[in-house]
């Protein structure tokens, strides 16, 4: 399990670096933190809709499955290995990362005036924010 998350940062680390995305420190947190978050919010809402189960309730989660981490970032097939075949890669994943996932988390912003929730603060996040990196996301064309 260790193991997975010191390559998963450093395939991340390579990817930033050698792409020329991060041209700063700044960058590089902002780069990294967005990724990070978007799977934390993925086991958050794994997490959530368990305890929904557990207590016989129905849990919807925030994100659309679209959009989710498991389905655009590491999709994986049936039997819980990587599904290179639905992966995106190259600049069909760079144009749904910038055209259509920074848009839609964008927009979580207007969809409450509560600035206390979780949706509100997923479009903040995401209006200050943009994806820099330029030509790739690792060596493989993948996240992690």
């Amino acid at each position: 399990m260790a193991s997975n998350l010191v390559n998963s940062f450093k395939r991340i680390d390579d990817a930033l670096w050698v792409d020329g995305g991060a041209n700063n420190p700044g960058d590089y947190i902002t780069q990294i933190s967005w990724m990070l978050f978007l799977k934390y919010l993925e086991d958050l809402e794994t997490r959530r809709g368990i305890d929904a189960q557990l207590e016989g309730k129905k849990y919807t989660p925030i994100l659309k499955e679209e959009f989710r981490w498991h389905s655009w970032a590491c999709p994986k097939s049936a039997d819980g290995k990587k599904d290179v075949t639905k992966a995106l890669s190259g600049k069909d994943l760079l144009e749904f990362v910038n055209k259509e996932l920074f848009t839609y988390l964008k927009a979580f912003k207007n969809t409450t005036d509560d600035t206390k929730t979780l949706a509100y603060k997923i479009g903040e996040i995401f209006s200050e924010i943009d994806n820099k990196i330029l030509s790739k996301l690792t060596k493989d064309n993948s996240i992690i």
